[in-house]
């Protein structure tokens, strides 16, 4: 039986805060997992054991193992959310383990926190905030670029500080972007003209290739709802980098 998420917005700034989701699966299985620029915080429980850590950005569509029998949580924070103790660019294609206390709070930044709920998610990044350990970046707030260099940071220096934030670069960003909004459109019934000339691909085997790369399915997969499971990683926005 395939994955189905549960996903919702929440009350927190949408610039901390992307959505909320909740599944739970019934038997071992594996499943796609599409490119993301974002990281999340991801809590699992199984026969009455928490588990807990931070999957970061991820620069291509990987498969995931599935254990049985488990509910899972995620919480994923919106592009240039920065967690002190684990920077993006630390977990880039990655997963850290957050140590779970043998009361079942979780660790992080060196205290223990009681684990959110589906529910009380706002709560719990509010607590990280005061406590300083959450925090917005400011990616927007040096677009332009000095000229001369000693009039304000290079174009250079920018993107090493947007990598330093996010873990990716401009351009994967836009690229993971585009891809999941690609099939966002496909999964809700339009075709590759469509998005082909709505995105600004060259053509069909254009959109064919990111769509491998980044979602790890084809466009047919995804008009034919087989890939549902994976709805909530795609962007709500209508076109990339909104």
């Amino acid at each position: 039986m395939a994955l189905r998420f549960e996903h919702r917005d929440t009350e927190i700034d949408a610039s901390i805060v992307d959505r909320v989701w909740r599944t739970r699966s019934d038997a071992e299985d594996t499943m796609t997992s599409a490119a993301r620029t974002c990281w999340h915080l991801i809590l699992s429980r199984t026969q009455g054991r928490l588990l807990a850590g931070l999957r970061g950005p991820e620069t291509r569509a990987t498969t995931a193992p599935v254990p049985p029998d488990t509910k899972f949580l995620g919480v994923r924070f919106a592009l240039g959310t920065v967690l002190r103790p684990h920077p993006a660019a630390s977990i880039t294609d990655g997963y850290v383990p957050v140590p779970v206390t043998d009361s079942g709070r979780i660790v992080i930044g060196g205290e223990d926190w009681e684990a959110p709920t589906y529910e009380n998610v706002e709560h719990f990044v509010r607590r990280l905030q005061d406590a300083g350990l959450l925090l917005r970046s400011r990616l927007g707030d040096e677009e332009h670029v000095a000229e001369p260099p000693e009039a304000g940071p290079t174009r250079r220096t920018l993107e090493r500080r947007y990598r330093a934030i996010t873990g990716l670069s401009r351009t994967a960003v836009a690229q993971i972007d585009r891809a999941n909004a690609g099939a966002t459109m496909l999964r809700d019934g339009q075709d590759w003209h469509t998005v082909v000339q709505t995105l600004g691909y060259f053509d069909q085997a254009h959109l064919a290739h990111a769509l491998r790369r980044y979602v790890g399915c084809t466009a047919r997969e995804l008009r034919a709802g087989g890939h549902a499971a994976m709805s909530f990683l795609y962007k709500t926005h209508p076109a990339p980098g909104s």
